[in-house]
């Protein structure tokens, strides 16, 4: 049950990490108000992931069951994660500059998080892929005990980076370079491709 926590916890912070619109929009506000309204954009946007997680992982209980399934969602999840895994690679090779410009929002600090992460349906992907490598390693069938963890996990982590990026922008603008998200890019990359490795592994291993 520990690896499951950890497991969801640094994922949780890898999904959350790489710069997008998010980050953008944090950035923007916390920029001209400081940390509040950062941490409000950050914690409005686990609203979003938060919904398109359940969504997602209500579905894939009942699907895990089966071993068709659950041998083409493990293919789906390693496929995606592999992707992400590129797109972090690239981003952090070319070094993408953060776009604050076309993050406005007239919403509320709250609202503009939950609105940008809500509005993103593509997320529902990511939580089935994300769902399938963490849960693809428990035996004996999942229970609710299982979900109540890795959400416990999933949300440590994810309020964790919330404050961390929060400060960050209020406190820490000096170190928010490009070379600074390169670096981050980087780590979550490596990240997706470990959790895509341990997938492929669990698959090959059920056909043993």
């Amino acid at each position: 049950m520990s690896t499951l926590l950890f497991s969801s916890f640094i994922l949780a912070i890898s999904f959350c990490a790489p710069p997008g619109i998010i980050t953008a929009e944090t950035v923007r506000r916390g920029s001209a108000r400081g940390f509040i309204p950062a941490l409000y954009v950050q914690f409005g946007s686990l609203v979003g992931d938060t919904t398109w997680a359940i969504i997602a992982l209500t579905g894939l209980a009942f699907l895990i069951q089966n071993n068709v399934a659950k041998t083409v969602l493990s293919l789906i999840g390693i496929l995606l994660m592999l992707k992400l895994a590129w797109d972090a690679f690239k981003d952090a090779y070319h070094g993408r500059e953060l776009d604050v410009t076309s993050a406005a929002s007239h919403h509320g600090d709250f609202a503009s998080g939950a609105f940008l992460s809500l509005g993103n349906p593509l997320n529902i992907v990511f939580w089935t892929g994300l769902g399938t490598s963490v849960f693809a390693s428990i035996s004996g069938g999942l229970h609710a005990i299982h979900f109540a963890t890795f959400f416990a996990g999933f949300l440590g982590g994810a309020i964790l980076w919330c404050f961390l990026m929060a400060g960050l922008v209020a406190w820490g603008r000096q170190w928010m370079t490009g070379t600074f998200f390169r670096w981050l890019n980087a780590g979550c990359s490596f990240v997706m491709i470990y959790f895509a490795f341990q997938l492929g592994l669990q698959m090959i291993q059920s056909f043993i």
